[in-house]
């Protein structure tokens, strides 16, 4: 992962870390670096957040923790060059992240797409809390007719119990602040590409916080720890 790497990996890793917990830029931890003997271009620490942020959170999505049978998925705004793009999200009862989609536009085939990636990686869930939103609806009633349909177990599906409520969602509505507050400092994104590559990371970070790592579960690890864990 690491191979051919000019620094060495505690410092990649140290730097791709606070970049994405705290609300730092990169030409912060250049001169964080630069007070520790460490000559590095804050161009360079962002190829690494880019680089390896993907990696991790792939590695991480390998040993995730289960998600609960009832959800909350709503969406929130990202600025991307001057313009609003968003960010699906949902969580469970728990308040565990259960996945998340960047989409360039707010419609029923991205709300479809994202509840497509959520079924097919953590099953289905047996109901979707939602605001007032009937593209969202629409696209669950979509989604699950798709999965009954592909199903090839002998026994009935029920269908996926939709409950809208702008109160009931607000769980959700909290979770988005903790992305928000990174998000926010860095006073928006220069591409979509990087915003889809760093929202991940920001998430993985989040997610990390939560301890929805199936090895932090009982160990209370600090962030640090896990990061590291994700790395070895």
């Amino acid at each position: 992962m690491f191979k051919g790497r000019h620094f060495d990996r505690s410092v990649i890793l140290l730097c791709v870390r606070w970049y994405l917990a705290y609300n730092l830029s990169l030409r912060n931890l250049e001169e964080m670096m630069a007070e520790r003997g460490i000559s590095v271009d804050h161009a360079t620490i962002h190829r690494w957040v880019v680089r390896y942020s993907p990696e991790l959170l792939k590695r991480f999505n390998a040993r995730k923790r289960a998600a609960t049978v009832k959800w909350h998925v709503d969406e929130t705004y990202i600025k991307v060059r001057g313009c609003w793009m968003y960010l699906y999200r949902a969580i469970d009862s728990n308040g565990d992240t259960v996945e998340f989609w960047f989409s360039e536009r707010r419609n029923l085939t991205a709300a479809k797409r994202f509840l497509r990636k959520a079924l097919k990686r953590h099953g289905r869930p047996e109901r979707i809390v939602i605001d007032g939103s009937q593209t969202n609806r629409e696209a669950i009633l979509s989604c699950d007719a798709e999965s009954r349909l592909q199903d090839r177990s002998r026994g009935r599906l029920e269908p996926i119990r939709i409950r809208q409520s702008q109160y009931l969602n607000n769980r959700i509505e909290q979770d988005h602040r903790a992305i928000k507050r990174r998000v926010c400092p860095m006073l928006g994104f220069k591409s979509a590409d990087s915003a889809r590559v760093i929202l991940g990371g920001i998430e993985l970070i989040h997610m990390l916080r939560k301890q929805q790592a199936n090895y932090a579960c009982n160990q209370q690890l600090s962030l640090a720890e896990q990061f590291h864990l994700l790395a070895t």
